[in-house]
């Protein structure tokens, strides 16, 4: 006995102790995402400009598979048991925590779609509603994701074939054909090398120059060969229409030939007309432009390199003229597959037209043993620098008007860290180029004591600082900008916990057996001892017939069911189906497991293994539910007392901007006191010393209130504001406290789901063992 005492407490205090250091871990893991979420805020990149991720708090069930399933970094994570946006602007679109979450708590959407004046106007299929035969694709809609922009340039070039294809077949049977005989008979299917997919290409219309008629319209002009206008062409050519494909560079690319050398480019998933699915998920700039290359001289698209456009207009028949530096073109359609980079930003500065000026890096390792002045502050200048500081003998120094990067990727401020740290770059943050010299650059760099000017010797500058869209052609095209025009966004809101459904499920399931048990209730409300006489004894007993095939069922929902919990990892690489599928499978399967077994033991489970075990099931169906459902509330709960947290401490430092040097000193001072006082009461204390800080808590706040009021005083600041600050004070000593209790509530709540998980555990040995004592001892299929 002394043996077993002595173990249990030591399993005990072991227990106790993990329990303990685990929680400190997970508190100290969130207070620094909410120090990174309140930097966000302050730097402006808690949201992005395009993609943002929208988290619905009421369905959000903490199981962080969107955290591990999004390819940035430092995008989302946990926070009180629920998935909170921290650095949004880093959100490129990938879709993938939507895609991967299991109840849809979250939608990727256009930031502030409703307002946006730099988003264009499009209809579903991508043309522009004032400009009928106008299409727009890619990054030009504001979808930055390569996936995007090759399934747009694909559907509008279907559009267009079907339009051409209508048109066609209302012409007059004896029109004369469009297609040159030579060239038709010259289309050969064409095999996909690495796509791995055979797709046969319909004979192209497409005339060579000498061929076709000069005033016959082309069915399309595509302009810009990036990823859209590169699927837009092969889907044209795939339909066999009538087309060219423009691009302002000599080869087709887009932005991405624009890329720093080596930028690892996110594909996705991409399947390209013709040539089939790409096998790798991502390349670098390099294999994706040489693959795109490939794919076009293979193809023999119609791609006139160094042509620039200029503008469109129609002419008296309807036709799109299209203005380029290489003559007027003349189309029914258009697609506009541009980017939205458009003209490279200018610094207004001298010297800006200096030969050693450069708006682009196409290949680093041409420069070497060069002084380098980079100027931006995104992620093509982080890149840019990096990779000039990656070549030998290079002194390079990044430039940006702002104290922090705030729209830089996760991933790129890691790596730009090491950089600096090993001294391969030098950062100059609130500065600004006054001047470039031939062997010089002259700066402005604000500090704490003021502005200076600095020279710094210098052979190359790079101008990072993004581009003016081509805005103003397109609305001279009639494409509107106007958001009222733009179709209602549909609107972000809760959907609730989805326990109506689930019900529905669990409702359906539960009746379908209760009238399959009342069926057979003849048998089932039968003593045990009675029922072998009974005519249904052999095909409704355990071990026999159909109440063994009930038995068989429930082991393989059960083990269907253990399959989500595969599903759901990402270190087994098991994806098949949806996750949001495979939860409610989950949820179906357990269900369903529980009604078979209820089956499977004739309705009446015995003081044995396997009765056991069908207890153990139904406790775990209990618990299931309730670390499903009920505690969801409170992580959401806490959640929504941090973002009240968050606006006061926001509203205490609103008049800083305005306000007098005494007066900022004062807003400094308030806000460090109710910091460390939320600091002290939402992450440092235990349980049991928020417990005491219930009763002393009070008299800390009157200390601290007394501080603020003698420092304002002190500063000489208004009366008026000195209050102000003492109610922001008050109500956010409240909040943390709150927050604080909420979490300790979250903690005791959270141990459902271990007890969860140990009664799985334990009844998947019961069940085992079940089996074992039945292939021992019972007589399956032979009576007995």
């Amino acid at each position: 006995m002394s043996w077993t005492l002595l173990i249990g407490v030591v399993m005990a205090c072991g227990v106790a102790l993990l329990a303990v250091l685990s929680r400190r871990a997970e508190l100290r893991r969130m207070r620094s995402t909410i120090g990174d979420l309140e930097e966000a805020r302050a730097e402006g990149s808690d949201k992005a400009q395009l993609a943002h991720p929208v988290v619905d708090l009421s369905r959000c069930l903490g199981c962080g598979t969107c955290v591990s399933a999004c390819p940035e970094k430092g995008i989302l994570d946990l926070v009180h048991g629920q998935a909170v946006v921290v650095r949004g602007a880093s959100c490129v679109g990938h879709g993938r925590c939507e895609a991967e979450c299991p109840v849809g708590a979250i939608t990727v959407t256009i930031a502030d779609l409703a307002e946006r004046r730099d988003i264009p106007v499009v209809e579903e299929s991508l043309e522009a509603p004032h400009a009928p035969g106008l299409f727009l694709a890619g990054e030009l809609t504001a979808h930055a994701l390569i996936k995007r922009a090759v399934d747009q340039g694909t559907a509008a070039a279907a559009e267009v074939a079907r339009r051409v294809a209508q048109t066609t077949a209302s012409a007059p049977m004896n029109a004369p054909a469009m297609t040159s005989d030579a060239h038709a008979n010259s289309a050969q299917p064409v095999r996909a090398i690495e796509g791995g997919a055979t797709m046969t290409a319909a004979p192209s219309r497409v005339d060579h120059a000498c061929d076709r008629d000069p005033e016959r319209p082309l069915d399309l002009v595509v302009v810009g060969a990036g990823p859209a206008g590169l699927a837009c062409s092969l889907e044209a050519k795939r339909h066999g229409l009538d087309f060219i494909t423009l691009e302002q560079e000599a080869e087709p690319g887009g932005t991405v030939a624009k890329y720093p050398r080596g930028k690892l480019v996110m594909t996705e998933p991409v399947t390209l007309p013709i040539y089939g699915r790409f096998k790798r998920t991502e390349y670098t700039k390099e294999e994706l432009v040489r693959l795109w290359h490939r794919i076009a001289r293979e193809q023999d698209l119609p791609i006139h390199g160094g042509v620039t456009l200029h503008g469109l207009s129609r002419d008296v028949e309807g036709h799109w003229l299209v203005r380029t530096n290489d003559g007027v073109r003349v189309a029914r359609h258009v697609v506009l597959a541009l980017g939205r980079r458009g003209t490279p930003n200018r610094l207004d500065i001298p010297g800006e037209d200096l030969p050693k000026v450069h708006t682009s890096l196409l290949d680093a390792h041409s420069h070497r043993n060069r002084k380098i002045l980079v100027v931006g502050g995104g992620d093509s200048a982080v890149e840019t620098a990096m990779g000039l500081a990656e070549q030998p003998g290079n002194e390079v120094i990044l430039s940006y008007r702002k104290s922090s990067f705030f729209r830089v990727r996760t991933r790129n401020k890691e790596r730009l860290a090491k950089y600096v740290d090993g001294g391969r770059l030098r950062l100059l943050f609130d500065s600004r180029p006054l001047a470039i010299h031939d062997d010089a650059v002259e700066l402005e760099q604000r500090t704490e004591r003021g502005s200076r000017r600095l020279r710094i010797p210098n052979d190359e500058v790079f101008v990072m600082a993004g581009g003016t869209p081509p805005f103003e052609l397109l609305e001279h095209a009639g494409v509107s900008f106007d958001p009222a025009e733009r179709p209602a966004p549909r609107p972000i809101e809760e959907r609730g916990t989805g326990l109506a459904q689930a019900l529905m499920i669990a409702f359906v399931l539960s009746l379908g057996a209760l009238v399959f048990a009342v069926w057979h209730s003849d048998y089932y409300a039968l003593p045990a001892a009675d029922r072998p006489a009974h005519d249904k004894h052999v095909l409704l007993r355990p071990g026999l017939g159909l109440g063994l095939a009930f038995g068989f069922a429930s082991l393989a929902l059960i083990l269907t069911n253990l399959l989500y919990l595969v599903r759901r990892s990402m270190h087994f690489g098991f994806k098949l189906g949806s996750l949001r599928a495979w939860m409610t499978s989950h949820v179906a399967t357990g269900v369903l497991a529980f009604l078979f077994a209820t089956l499977h033991g004739a309705m009446s489970p015995r003081a044995t293994v396997g009765g056991h075990a069908f207890w153990a099931l139904a406790a775990l169906l209990a618990t299931g539910a309730i670390g499903r459902y009920f505690y969801a509330w409170v992580p959401r709960a806490a959640n929504g007392r941090e973002l009240d947290l968050a606006e006061v401490k926001s509203r205490l430092g609103t008049s800083r901007k305005s306000a007098t040097t005494g007066e900022r000193r004062f807003v400094d001072y308030a806000r460090r006191e109710v910091d460390r006082l939320i600091d002290a009461r939402q992450w440092k204390s235990s349980f049991i010393g928020r417990v005491i800080g219930l009763a002393l808590g009070e008299r800390e706040l009157y200390r601290m209130l007394r501080r603020i009021r003698e420092r304002g005083r002190h500063e000489r600041v208004d009366a008026a504001q000195i209050k102000s600050a003492i109610t922001l004070a008050k109500r956010a000593h409240r909040t943390s406290l709150m927050v604080a209790h909420y979490e300790d509530l979250r903690a005791v709540l959270s141990s459902w789901r271990y007890l969860h998980r140990w009664i799985a555990a334990l009844m998947i040995a019961l069940v085992a063992i079940h089996i074992v004592f039945a292939l021992s001892y019972g007589s399956f299929f032979g009576g007995g």
